[in-house]
């Protein structure tokens, strides 16, 4: 009975191994990107990839420079966001948002969406869709926001003196409500008010800044 049962089992998962094997890996959820291409600007390439559990990237480039995808984590809430809109534009699906007029050349913008096999995108110059307008507004503050960090650290490293400027910028920015995700900036901001080699002036905006975000005043 027991050689019997062995043989019978040995052959069950012989039988099954090639299935399970075979089985597709879990989905990784779905990813919103936005592309914009426009030359003779600054900058002239602009990639960001949102994934569904916020892993995002950015590539942020003139286009004569190479490809360098740049981690961030972005909160659930824009993430949430960035779905939305895309699900009112039904994932890019059969979507034709250019305006169909002559206006001035602002840009190639893409929308993609990809989730497994399945690949929409949507591409135009200028739109008057009331979404994809929101959608784009919040990709080019992420860009924005990506930008500001990126000066403030390389400032940081590099020219301590100009610090005071892009920390400024950004203040402005984030009284504008241009910034999306304001928290991506406090790690920066607490490490530039707690280092007493940068002007006194710069670190005090850091530190008032760090706390408004904290407090979201």
């Amino acid at each position: 009975m027991k050689l019997r049962f062995h043989f019978v089992t040995t052959c069950v998962v012989l039988i099954c191994a090639p299935v399970l094997m075979a089985q597709p890996p879990a989905s990784a959820g779905a990813t919103i990107t936005f592309r914009k291409i426009f030359k003779s600007s600054y900058p002239e390439y602009v990639e960001i990839k949102v994934p569904e559990n916020g892993s995002c990237t950015a590539d942020i480039r003139q286009l004569s420079e190479d490809p360098s995808p740049q981690p961030f984590q972005l909160s659930q809430s824009v993430v949430q966001r960035v779905f939305e809109l895309a699900n009112d534009l039904h994932d890019f699906n059969g979507v034709n948002l250019e305006i169909h007029r002559r206006v001035a050349d602002l840009g190639e913008k893409t929308f993609i969406y990809q989730n497994g096999p399945q690949v929409y995108q949507t591409s135009f110059n200028y739109s008057t869709n009331s979404s994809a307008q929101q959608l784009l507004d919040l990709f080019e503050n992420l860009t924005r926001e990506q930008l500001d960090l990126s000066d403030l650290q390389r400032t940081m490293q590099y020219d301590h003196l100009g610090v005071y400027d892009v920390v400024q910028r950004i203040e402005k920015d984030y009284n504008d409500q241009l910034l999306p995700d304001p928290s991506a900036l406090l790690p920066t901001l607490d490490k530039l008010a707690l280092n007493n080699t940068y002007l006194d002036i710069a670190r005090g905006v850091a530190r008032t800044l760090a706390g408004r975000i904290r407090t979201g005043r």
